[in-house]
């Protein structure tokens, strides 16, 4: 996923987005572990989109303090 696409998002869109990414981590790790994982390059692309969604949760947070 995209960050433009993410920044799109609305703070409670993304923390749903978050959870979702982090409960697919947990069954690609758990694939991984039992040998059944079908496309290992899922596992770094999560990653990767976790982190960008971490990102911009912080990143419009800060914006929201500073308007308040």
């Amino acid at each position: 996923m995209k960050a433009a696409a993410i920044r799109e998002m609305t703070i409670d869109e993304l923390r749903r987005k978050e959870k979702d990414l982090y409960a697919e981590l947990f069954n690609l790790r758990f694939q991984l572990a039992t040998n059944q994982m079908e496309n290992p390059m899922r596992l770094p692309l999560t990653k990767k989109t976790l982190a960008r969604v971490k990102s911009i949760i912080a990143e419009k947070e800060r914006l929201s303090e500073r308007t308040e």
